[in-house]
């Protein structure tokens, strides 16, 4: 697939347009730009960048007020290459600049978070709690695979958290090699399976990075190939999940990866109640005052951390509903929908 030649060269056409009278070669150099996608397309029919190219073409031409006729430009020559590899391992490896180059804008981006017992934040920001024991997937995509395993949170108990996550990043051609991560209660790392802690020796290997927030509890690890950050917690008994993922990348299935956690929220079958009822290991109003003193407004975070605290009598779930919250005002892409109230 020849499509980021097809890129850069549209890149370098336009660089050095400026200002009211770009116009006329602004529209060549797009129609140009679409004459080489079309060239490609057999080859690049499969490709994320590819589709990504022709959509965003015909919005530039609809808002430039471009014609589908008229003159296409030779492709001026490539400017000198800034790294070893040359620009186009890093436009393709560099999710958010190449959308950028292709659309005008920033890409969107979508949150979804699993933790406690587990509550699931849906990247439609609907909110569920979920009773799911065994293994369930968070995401099923083109370019990432998440599943959660969960136990029971207690002997006798409804309630499960999460045990173990294993996130599998697939292989990207010109990115990185295919990576496992897995994290275990108690066991945390901040390396893939493999021992590594980035994409391997692929000329866009740095595109895939593990960071340690804090030893044992907390990694960060950003995918900037695909647009993607993903923080993994241990709180208590519990292990948490948080994504913050390009859109284009969250809509990467097909119908019949259609059981996502992340996606469709836990099946009603699997949805409980947060108002638990009978006898709690910790007493409701207990409970209220403990989360409410690291959760002041009770939404909810608030009301999951309640319920999690008098469910398992552990006081540590405070900081699972802390976390996820605060993983929330870093990821989600619109701080008004921060807080939800049911």
């Amino acid at each position: 697939c020849k499509i980021l030649r097809c890129n850069s060269e549209y890149v370098a056409a336009t660089l050095h347009l400026r200002g009211p009278d770009r116009g006329a070669a602004f529209c060549t150099a797009l129609r140009s730009y679409s004459l080489c996608t079309r060239r490609t397309a057999r080859t690049c029919r499969g490709d994320l960048a590819f589709h990504s190219a022709v959509h965003g073409i015909e919005d530039l031409m609809i808002q430039n007020n471009c014609s589908k006729e008229g003159p296409t430009a030779p492709p001026r020559p490539r400017p000198p290459a800034p790294n070893p590899h040359g620009f186009e391992s890093l436009d393709i490896c560099d999710y958010e600049r190449s959308f950028l180059y292709k659309h005008g804008r920033p890409p969107g981006f979508q949150h979804c978070a699993a933790f406690g017992d587990p509550h699931i934040r849906t990247f439609h920001d609907d909110f569920h709690t979920c009773r799911v024991e065994g293994s369930w997937p968070l995401l099923d995509n083109d370019y990432l695979f998440v599943q959660a395993t969960s136990s029971p949170v207690a002997k006798g108990s409804n309630a499960t958290v999460t045990s173990k996550l294993t996130i599998i990043f697939k292989n990207m051609k010109e990115c990185i090699d295919q990576k496992v991560y897995q994290a275990e209660l108690d066991n945390v790392p901040a390396a893939f399976q493999d021992g590594s802690v980035n994409g391997g020796a692929r000329p866009g290997g740095s595109s895939l990075v593990i960071w340690e927030r804090s030893p044992g509890q907390h990694v960060e690890i950003r995918a900037a190939y695909i647009g993607t950050t993903i923080a993994v917690r241990q709180a208590g008994r519990q292990l948490s999940f948080s994504i913050r993922a390009a859109e284009e990348v969250a809509r990467a299935f097909t119908e019949e990866q259609d059981l996502q956690l992340c996606v469709g929220g836990c099946p009603h079958s699997q949805r409980m109640s947060r108002s638990p009822r009978g006898r709690g290991r910790v007493p409701a109003e207990t409970a209220q005052a403990l989360c409410r003193e690291i959760l002041p407004v009770e939404d909810v975070y608030f009301q999951s951390c309640v319920f999690d605290v008098v469910t398992s009598g552990d006081t540590n779930f405070t900081m699972a509903a802390h976390g996820a919250l605060e993983d929330a005002r870093l990821f989600l892409p619109d701080a008004e929908k921060l807080h939800i109230f049911q």
